[in-house]
């Protein structure tokens, strides 16, 4: 079963930043497409982000041009660089394969307030 580790969430003003990061158990190199998704009480878990082996990504609507997904092949590691945070970022984030998820980790709480 791969095992997958988020970090880097914490509390954060309005208009601040944060880095996420993730790892897996398995190298992130072979695989097509890696996703940062986020999840809320109120909303389902959504996909926000999301970067193809080719290094092409794609984003949310709500979170283009404020957020940028990166990943570091020789460290087997996902990023999601989230700026001009608002109060409605407040989730839980999670990194995962797109295509045939494996089992979902713990998240990494974001919490944007004043």
């Amino acid at each position: 079963q791969v095992h997958v580790v988020e970090s880097g969430g914490g509390l954060v003003q309005p208009g601040g930043s944060l880095r996420l990061s993730c790892t897996a158990s398995v190298g992130f190199f072979h695989i097509q497409m890696m996703g940062w998704y986020r999840q809320t009480p109120e909303k389902a878990r959504e996909l926000i982000a999301s970067i193809k082996y080719d290094g092409s990504t794609n984003y949310e609507d709500s979170v283009k041009g404020r957020f940028t997904i990166s990943r570091d092949v020789s460290k087997d590691t996902v990023y999601l660089q989230m700026k001009n945070l608002k109060p409605e970022d407040t989730a839980v984030y999670y990194c995962n394969r797109v295509i045939a998820s494996w089992a979902w980790g713990q998240g990494t709480q974001v919490t944007v307030s004043s």
